[in-house]
């Protein structure tokens, strides 16, 4: 079992788990020429991409909603903190050893601490949203306008349940990633995987189009689904689904629980493993 103090209220170390964020932050950003606009190139150049591969090479924008750009940024955004949050959290432990083993803080900041950094930079790529949603109120057609709804308030919750989701995977992946190093590909490969089968490129009213299959809820019991259907409500209100909502809240819990507990029991091994 892990020791109390890995469990004392974040109160007493949220100045610890601060100070680290504000290093990664610091670190990642501090020698580059261009700072913090990486954090707006970065998505930018992504959504520039799928932008032309999936309106302008297979013409796709007449089958999604519209304006297709600002529907595409809805879900990428999200996913670049969630793939870049998993990503870092597998190697949590093995980055600073020699730090982790000497200070007391409980080392489940050091997980937390990478799901803050990059939900920060989550927040801070919202600006190239904005401008594009704002850009399209210039288009000549009313369809090809982005109309923010009262529903970008769920956006919070959104975020809550992502973090929550993350954070899950994190206390599980990270010590495990310790014992077997593996993990670390496997986990890069799973994440390809999981882009294409969550509605990024694509929505929920895509998928119900599909009659053969129920394709819209299979795509429900992927966390994401309900989490990136949140994100998009507030330009795209149809693309709420409740039931999405509901199955993605409660796996993000249960992902967290089983990370808690992966946690606890591996935690000791991992300090006489690094």
């Amino acid at each position: 079992m892990a020791s109390a103090r890995e469990w004392t209220p974040f109160s007493r170390y949220r100045h610890s788990l601060w100070l680290l964020t504000r290093r990664d932050l610091k670190v990642r950003y501090s020698t580059s020429f261009l700072g913090y606009f990486w954090s707006i190139l970065d998505p930018l150049v992504m959504a520039g991409i799928y932008w032309v591969v999936f309106t302008v090479v297979f013409h796709r924008g007449g089958t999604s909603p519209e304006p297709y750009i600002v529907f595409l940024l809805t879900g990428l955004l999200p996913w670049m903190w969630f793939s870049g949050a998993v990503s870092d959290t597998t190697r949590a432990f093995l980055r600073e050893q020699k730090l982790i083993r000497s200070t007391k803080i409980p080392r489940t900041i050091w997980i937390l601490r990478l799901v803050l950094s990059k939900g920060i930079e989550f927040l801070a790529s919202i600006p190239v949203l904005a401008v594009f949603a704002i850009a399209t109120q210039f288009a000549i057609d009313p369809a090809q306008r982005a109309q923010l709804h009262w529903e970008a308030f769920l956006s919070i919750i959104a975020f809550v349940l992502e973090g929550v989701l993350i954070i899950g995977i994190g206390l599980i992946v990270a010590p495990l990633v310790v014992f077997f190093r593996d993990l670390e590909r496997a986990v890069k490969l799973i994440l390809r995987f999981l882009f294409y089968a969550s509605p990024i490129v694509y929505g929920l009213t895509d998928a119900r189009l599909v009659h053969r299959v129920n394709l819209d809820r299979i795509l429900a019991f992927n966390p994401l689904t309900g989490i990136f259907s949140l994100y998009r409500s507030a330009f795209f209100p149809k693309e709420l689904d409740l039931f999405a909502v509901a199955v993605s809240a409660v796996l993000c819990f249960v992902v967290l629980i089983i990370g808690i507990i992966v946690y606890r029991r591996t935690i000791h091994s991992v300090l006489k493993e690094i």
